[in-house]
């Protein structure tokens, strides 16, 4: 197995991030009726990689982008014990490197960066039915807090 190394995004990247978003996205097509037909776009990719609340990073192997996610420092809500959490989005591994545990390498990178911003708590939004998801999330050490819900009327 090649060496994976861990680097924060660039603008460089941009080709192949959106490339991975639409493939965030039509995984999670089928998970959510609620989603707009056609083309969608979740992220402000440049905004995300430039931000100074932000930490972007990327998976490498061989030189080849194989990974991404990203943290974003958030404001909580009043009534919660922390009032800044980091925010964790855009976790994505090409299915042909899935199984390495590369997106474990990335939440650790991203909680070390919360760290040093003296952040005491990560979440994330998960859809309920993404099973292998929730199990990596919940192996990194993430536990179900809240039940989202929506109906069409």
């Amino acid at each position: 197995m090649s060496p994976i190394s861990i680097r924060k995004a660039t603008l460089e990247d941009l080709d192949v991030l959106l490339e991975f978003e639409q493939g965030v996205v039509s995984a999670e097509k089928p998970l959510d009726p609620f989603l707009a037909k056609g083309h969608l776009n979740y992220y402000n990719i440049p905004e995300l990689i430039t931000s100074n609340y932000t930490q972007f990073l990327v998976a490498i192997i061989e030189n080849e982008v194989v990974a991404s996610g990203y943290i974003r420092i958030d404001n909580s809500k009043i009534y919660q014990k922390n009032p800044l959490h980091g925010y964790v989005g855009f976790m994505f591994v090409k299915p042909t490197f899935r199984g390495q545990k590369i997106s474990t390498l990335i939440l650790d990178s991203l909680k070390k960066w919360a760290k040093e911003k003296e952040l005491k708590e990560l979440r994330l939004d998960v859809y309920n039915n993404n099973i292998e998801a929730i199990k990596v999330y919940e192996r990194f050490g993430f536990s179900k807090i809240l039940v989202n819900m929506r109906m069409d009327i």
